[in-house]
């Protein structure tokens, strides 16, 4: 299904459904249509969902990184006149919403991660050396999931696109070197937002351990695994994720 992306002043986003707002943070190379299931799913269950486009490549170099990022949502909060919402973010996405939670917790009701940087970065703009063979980077986009056939070949081909166009691999190495310098070992303890962790149990990217990492430096978290499951799970197991998100939703009266 292709949704209509609203543009208004500097902000692009879709926005689906009526009812608690839930904003989807995409990650670096993630398109907005990988959170289609999540979209369909909770518009349907009285929730509000929106995906803003983040301006990952459009950003100055100096601004390109997790902070900027993070206020840049905060101004499409406030454009969007919103109170109260979740975050739900994948990846660079799931980093993005713990540093916006960081600044700005009294506008954030919860938070929901899934194979989240902000801990451990090591797949993050790696590997690229030889980004002009499609075959390399098809490989690397496979790695991402658990079954290689979810990295479908328009998958490949935006990945492909990516690392080859020099002003996006710029870009995407400047993001690589900020989730680092922003990791989040000392402030997570301190940031009391009730937080769904959901990871798969095969992640490659982001293993297994970093989600109990976060699950213990959290002080009010929730983890759940899916098995069978690699670094993009509301992607490879959307009805699964989507119903262990509700439950969890309900269990938090959210």
């Amino acid at each position: 299904m292709t949704r209509t992306l609203k543009k208004e002043g500097k902000f692009n986003y879709i926005e689906v459904g009526e009812g608690q707002p839930i904003i989807v943070l995409h990650g670096l190379m993630g398109g907005l249509s990988n959170f289609e299931a999540v979209t369909t799913f909770f518009s349907e269950k009285g929730y509000k969902v929106i995906i803003p486009e983040l301006p990952i490549y459009s950003m100055s170099l100096l601004k390109t990184n997790v902070k900027a990022f993070a206020k840049y949502l905060h101004d499409f909060i406030a454009f969007k006149e919103l109170n109260n919402v979740v975050l739900l973010g994948n990846s660079l996405g799931g980093h993005i919403g713990l540093y916006h939670t960081k600044m700005f917790p009294e506008k954030v009701k919860a938070l929901v991660i899934t194979g989240s940087s902000g801990l451990y970065e090591s797949a993050m703009g790696g590997g690229y050396t030889k980004r002009s063979d499609y075959e390399v980077i098809k490989k690397k986009a496979q790695e991402v999931f658990y079954d290689p056939a979810v990295a479908t070949k328009e998958i490949v081909d935006e990945v492909y696109e990516t690392v080859n166009d020099r002003h996006k691999l710029i870009k995407t190495l400047a993001i690589a070197k900020s989730a680092i310098r922003h990791n989040m070992a000392k402030d997570l303890p301190k940031m009391q937002t009730p937080t769904c962790i959901i990871w798969g149990k095969n992640d490659g990217v982001t293993p297994p351990e970093v989600a109990d990492e976060f699950n213990s430096l959290l002080p009010d978290s929730d983890l759940f695994w899916i098995d069978k499951c690699g670094h993009a799970a509301m992607m490879e197991h959307p009805e699964t994720f989507n119903q262990i998100l509700l439950d969890w939703f309900k269990k938090r009266n959210i």
